[in-house]
């Protein structure tokens, strides 16, 4: 099954678009370990996917700690990303790639930026032979996104100008990723993304809550999924955080 298939499926048993970020940061690597799988069982309920990022893979290592929350997600039926944003040369993105694969994530976060040969055409490649997903950064959530993700391009084979962000979109469709990321703090962006890649490609929008974004507005503009973190995992009930955000997102249409 396609990682697409897979979190469409999951989204529509939960009831939920939520995708948890699980982004703690602790001292102690055992409570940090401890907190995550407790916020994880948690939640639940409330929840489509969960996302991991390094501030979890550098304290707890990725076999002896990560692998942990992996397996428990799993245990819970719940679908693995791993929020890696791979941006390199692509021997050393596919090794990466690979020993995320291996420790059992369903997708990964890869950046467009480096390009298709030499850059994430192993990644793709390994990813069919492994059944994972690639999801494809087309605009992030800081403050700073404009300065890379919004500067106009020339394509220097035709002389035509684009965004970077929809030259992002449109290679996303032809190298057949399983979605993209935009940030939910920029609705407008998700609005124009979502009228190039149509109903072609889920759009993963992070940033909802603590960093501005809105649930309602994300979803009106066309996301598909909201990625959410801070505002699950750093409230004093995680629980009924989550469930709240999920019934917001539930109260709003499809767009």
């Amino acid at each position: 099954m396609l990682f697409s298939e897979l979190i469409q499926k999951k989204a529509h048993e939960k009831g939920s678009r939520i995708v948890l970020a699980l982004d703690l940061e602790a001292r102690e690597r055992r409570l940090l370990l401890d907190r995550s799988l407790k916020i994880l069982r948690s939640v639940k309920e409330y929840i489509c996917a969960v996302k991991v990022n390094r501030q979890l893979v550098l304290p707890l290592g990725l076999y002896e700690g990560v692998q942990t929350i992996v397996r428990e997600a799993h245990r819970l039926r719940i679908p693995t990303i791993m929020d890696a944003k791979l941006n390199d040369v692509g021997h050393t993105n596919e090794a990466i790639a690979r020993h995320y694969f291996k420790t059992g994530f369903d997708a990964i976060i890869a950046s467009p930026f480096i390009g298709w040969k030499g850059g994430l055409e192993p990644v793709f490649n390994l990813s069919k032979k492994m059944s994972r997903g690639i999801l494809l950064l087309t605009y992030m959530s800081h403050e700073g996104a404009a300065e890379g993700y919004g500067q106009t391009v020339i394509d220097a084979s035709t002389g035509a100008r684009s965004y970077q962000f929809e030259v992002f979109a449109k290679k996303a469709i032809d190298w057949n990723a399983d979605g993209i990321i935009v940030g939910a703090t920029h609705p407008e962006r998700i609005a124009e993304i979502r009228k190039l890649v149509g109903d072609k490609l889920a759009i993963y929008s992070p940033g909802v809550g603590v960093q501005g974004g809105e649930v309602a507005r994300s979803l009106n503009a066309g996301a598909t999924y909201l990625i959410v973190g801070r505002s699950i995992f750093s409230s004093k009930n995680p629980e009924g955080a989550a469930k709240e955000i999920c019934n917001a997102a539930n109260q709003t249409a499809p767009a």
